[in-house]
């Protein structure tokens, strides 16, 4: 299908972005209308730290992922996967648009296993299933995608869901539809070097060494960690800021900012 695909963005919807909306949405649903093929993936970090003190469950991270036991998980699922997909995708359509919500389990698009006991069920994707992703695209549709997962366990005793950071997720769906780009929307201005001025152009080797050596770290680690999986698949990622108004559309037509790590020749 990489014929198909050519037209293919997968948008990685930040947190902080998805609470502003600003000109996202706006943007994501005159691309559509422009013959773009969108799907986008959404988190909602502090969506779900807000529900869980509500119910007094503490939060934690590790490198930029939530520690999640057992009630966190019921939190995440309910919120991601129900409030702020919904939320979400109810916006798109009032905004002109055409949208469906899922999430990782749904078609079972993406599969994953626990990564770390130590970290809870926080999962690594093992698989990506395109075919409901496909099939949405065809007739039109922009898939919101939220990154709760299919555990692929056959432990009965284990939960049949897990909490797969949703940069992460995006960069193994685009690797595995081959789309031609990947666009991280966050709230800052790219990925800075050891001198702390922004990188605007790196390689997969270089975003590896950024990692190794500590200089990207917190909610950057995930994100170069993706974008390292999906440049190998020759697709070429944008970090940007997408508080900026218009920033999603400008990065889609050209006018970039940002770090971008393009994709490695397949």
């Amino acid at each position: 299908m990489k014929g198909d695909t050519l037209n293919v963005i997968v948008v990685k919807l930040g947190g902080s972005v998805f609470d502003s909306r600003d000109t996202t949405l706006t943007d994501m649903v005159s691309l559509q209308k422009s013959g773009y093929r969108l799907i986008v993936v959404h988190g909602g970090a502090k969506m779900v730290t807000g529900w869980c003190a509500d119910l007094g469950i503490k939060s934690q991270f590790h490198e930029g992922e939530r520690v999640t036991d057992r009630k966190s998980l019921d939190v995440v699922t309910a919120v991601l996967a129900g409030l702020a997909n919904k939320e979400t995708v109810a916006a798109i359509i009032r905004a002109g648009g055409r949208a469906v919500g899922l999430s990782g389990v749904d078609g079972g698009l993406v599969k994953g296993r626990v990564r770390d006991t130590k970290l809870g069920y926080i999962g690594e994707v093992t698989q990506v299933n395109p075919d409901v992703l496909n099939a949405l695209l065809s007739v039109g549709f922009m898939p919101l995608v939220s990154p709760v997962s299919f555990n692929d366990t056959t432990d009965v005793n284990e939960p049949l869901l897990l909490n797969i950071n949703g940069d992460t997720v995006a960069g193994d769906i685009a690797a595995a539809i081959r789309s031609s780009k990947l666009i991280y929307l966050t709230d800052v201005t790219g990925i800075r070097g050891a001198d702390g001025n922004v990188l605007e152009i790196i390689n997969a080797a270089e975003a590896l060494a950024l990692l190794e050596s500590g200089i990207a770290a917190g909610g950057m680690f995930p994100k170069l960690k993706s974008c390292i999986t999906a440049s190998r698949a020759g697709v070429t990622c944008h970090i940007i800021d997408g508080r900026r108004p218009h920033a999603l559309t400008e990065a889609v037509t050209g006018r970039v900012t940002g770090t971008t790590v393009p994709g490695e020749m397949t």
